[in-house]
């Protein structure tokens, strides 16, 4: 009789242990009285740059296309000679355009039939990389007075590893403004700040500086230093943040 009853209990057993298995987590969970407070941050640095962009190009113009391409390569060469000369290396200097298109002008007969004329326009831009800053101007006047005739832009930048550096410090601006703003508003509810349940790292924000456009810039240059100034430039980083209280 023991036997058959202990034969019966088994299974009984069993079906118990499975039931608890499955009820147990789903309990828990909708009971859970767990509070959370979410919260953003913001870090920006703004740092002087420390690398330079600049643009330049020599545009030549001729009837013929052959001789178009050959006092513009003329031209060219002496630049890179210049540039190099004055201590810039082959990565300092890369060729960022080419182009050879033909151009109606405008002459300056007084016969209409003699006011238009086509003529072929090369152009070659050059994109020079400076690490110090300072020399901006001074690579400017090298370019125009070795043949450049277009200073397209010059961008102040950062370079990769200052970069990487101040978005570090940036993202740290970020996460205490927004545990900052945690602990606020959990104090204002009588709360605590306990545990950090979930982050998101926002995409940095790098602006470059403003681009200052000197296109033409040899066309009417006097023989004087050209004047330029870096500025400063910004690194952003954003946090999204969700507490546990």
């Amino acid at each position: 009789m023991i036997a058959m009853r202990n034969h019966i209990l088994t299974p009984l057993l069993a079906l118990i242990l499975v039931f608890s298995l499955i009820v147990l987590p789903v309990s828990a969970a909708t009971t859970s009285d767990e509070r959370v407070i979410h919260t953003q941050g913001t870090g920006t640095i703004t740092t002087t740059p420390d690398r330079v962009e600049i643009s330049v190009a020599v545009m030549t113009e001729h009837a013929d296309v052959k001789a178009a391409q050959q006092e513009n390569a003329v031209k060219m060469n002496s630049v890179m000679n210049a540039l190099k000369m004055a201590g810039l290396t082959s990565d300092d200097i890369k060729t960022t355009g080419y182009s050879i298109y033909q151009v109606t002008k405008d002459g300056s007969s007084v016969f209409p039939t003699d006011k238009r004329a086509q003529v072929y326009r090369v152009t070659n831009t050059l994109m020079i990389t400076l690490k110090d800053t300072t020399k901006a101007g001074d690579f400017i006047d090298i370019a125009i007075e070795n043949g450049a005739n277009n200073v397209d832009y010059i961008s102040f930048t950062l370079s990769d590893e200052k970069q990487a550096s101040l978005r570090a410090e940036a993202l740290k601006e970020a996460v205490a403004q927004s545990r900052g703003d945690a602990n606020v508003v959990a104090a204002s509810l009588g709360l605590t700040v306990r545990d950090v349940k979930e982050v998101t790292i926002g995409g940095g924000y790098y602006p470059a500086s403003p681009m200052y456009d000197y296109r033409m810039l040899g066309a009417g240059m006097e023989k004087a230093s050209t004047p330029i100034e870096a500025g400063e430039v910004s690194v952003t980083a954003t946090v999204s943040i969700t507490y546990i209280c």
